[in-house]
């Protein structure tokens, strides 16, 4: 996969190692992960807090250069959990998250670090603040103390990403924003056109995810 992302970065003109592949291991089996490790990746991102908990638990004092992403939406009541256990969380999508977050880095004395979702679709059933609202979220994260990195989105599945992409490099750039985590696998080369630099791959590594028999309570 990172000769992939190579190629797609020389072919848009970009050097390589300015483009981070996290490796999206929802739902994937225990062993999928070790060989990932083996395998010399160290960015992986999860959706949901607690099947992070259980994936990750037993492996991560064993990988200190190991980096766990937050990729999916987060509830205020886990943050504790959430700011304890992954480095980077790409989903702050409202003021009364940000706060939960803030309050969650006092209570552990650590700093948290934070893309903001934006929904460039606009879509009701998906996560995300609207774009035209986006300027305000990142104002109010900084102000509660959050370290906010950059921007995170995941395009309409019914229409092209580039539009998209380009919509949330302008949102990064008016913000002085540098971190852009878009693309997936089926989408990652546009993305990097567009200065993806954080793609999040998972079949494209993995192949089809299994599916959890019973839904997730977080």
């Amino acid at each position: 996969m990172r000769r992939q992302i190579a190629t797609a970065c020389r072919t848009a003109g970009r050097d390589p190692t300015g483009v981070v592949l996290t490796a999206v291991t929802k739902t994937q089996p225990p062993e999928a992960l070790t060989a990932a490790i083996a395998a010399g990746q160290r960015v992986f991102g999860e959706n949901r807090v607690q099947e992070a908990q259980a994936h990750w638990a037993a492996l991560r004092p064993a990988v200190p250069d190991l980096e766990l992403r937050l990729i999916g939406p987060l509830q205020t009541n886990k943050a504790v959990d959430a700011v304890a256990l992954f480095d980077v969380i790409e989903t702050l999508d409202r003021p009364k998250l940000a706060d939960a977050l803030a309050a969650a880095a006092d209570r552990l004395g650590r700093p948290v670090r934070v893309l903001i979702q934006i929904n460039t679709g606009a879509e009701p059933q998906k996560a995300g603040v609207l774009p035209e609202d986006a300027d305000a979220l990142v104002r109010h994260a900084r102000g509660k103390g959050l370290i906010v990195e950059g921007l995170m989105c995941i395009p309409p599945a019914d229409e092209a990403p580039g539009p998209h992409f380009a919509l949330l490099r302008r949102i990064a750039r008016r913000n002085g924003l540098k971190a852009l985590s878009m693309g997936m696998s089926g989408d990652y080369e546009t993305a990097i056109r567009f200065g993806a630099t954080h793609v999040r791959v998972g079949s494209a590594l993995f192949g089809e995810r299994n599916r959890p028999q019973t839904p997730s309570s977080d």
